[in-house]
């Protein structure tokens, strides 16, 4: 890392540092990338999981089909919104049907994607992760009402278990996506950009262990920026060391604690 007699400004407190961004390609990437480099980073955009359709969408046409059954909607993700809403349109059905029910979603930027199609966002946890929604719900609206969770083919499930146990009469999870970790081979260049970086960012598991999967073995102690708590105990059990994690699990939050990072580590 850039010593502190480098000069740096805290206009420019990434300067002289590189950095690895692991999370799908797409426009959140870029956002990402360009705020790094406003502030003076090298950014290496090093995709390591790649949005796939499913192969079968059985079981989600169904829920589709069933769409007024359900009292409330949970969205987990962006990806998950415009996922559901594509097979919405497939199944000629219209996204103002969905405020029929009642809709949640896990963090800000996905209540913006679902205001985006028109729809009221009834409930957004403080803290932006799965479980922290049933607060933001509450006991007394979560029992005898029927769940959907459109997400991921392959996710936690905490978040059904927990409405299960809070009384829901139905918490129905549907697969609208799945993950899959991108394709391409690395240069031994590029892998020793890599592990020359001072810095990888993970917004998710899945890019924690892509990314372990597609560099191979890597150089201990490397240090680590992850977006929340899930991430950082997958990343701290490959081996990483964390040093920089937001308190609102958001891009913009990650942002931020890198900054700090970088600003704290030259002083």
């Amino acid at each position: 890392m850039t010593s502190a007699a480098d000069g740096r400004s805290s206009e420019q407190p990434l300067s002289g540092l590189t950095i690895v961004i692991t999370r799908a390609a797409g426009d959140s990437a870029t956002r990402f990338a360009t705020a790094l480099r406003a502030m003076g980073a090298e950014v290496i955009e090093f995709a390591t999981i790649e949005i796939a359709p499913l192969e079968d969408y059985s079981a989600v046409d169904s829920a589709i089909g069933r769409l007024d059954s359900f009292d409330w909607v949970i969205f987990t993700s962006v990806n998950g919104v415009e996922a559901f809403m594509k097979r919405l349109e497939f199944c000629g059905r219209k996204p103002h049907e969905l405020s029929r029910a009642r809709l949640g979603a896990i963090g800000p930027a996905t209540a913006a994607r679902l205001k985006r199609y028109g729809l009221a966002v009834d409930a957004i946890p403080g803290e932006y992760r799965a479980e922290a929604i049933i607060d933001a719900i509450g006991a007394a609206a979560i029992r005898g009402a029927r769940f959907l969770i459109p997400r991921a083919a392959v996710a936690r499930d905490v978040l059904p278990r927990l409405l299960a146990l809070k009384g829901a009469a139905e918490a129905t999870v549907v697969s609208v996506y799945c993950t899959v970790i991108a394709p391409g081979h690395i240069s031994e260049s590029l892998r020793q950009r890599l592990e020359g970086a001072d810095l990888i960012t993970f917004t998710s598991s899945s890019t924690v262990n892509n990314f372990c999967v597609r560099v191979g073995k890597l150089r201990p102690g490397m240090k680590a920026a992850v977006i929340g708590p899930i991430t950082a105990e997958t990343a701290r059990s490959r081996g990483f060391e964390i040093v920089a994690m937001p308190a609102d699990y958001t891009i913009a939050g990650l942002v931020g604690a890198i900054r700090d990072w970088a600003l704290s580590a030259r002083k």
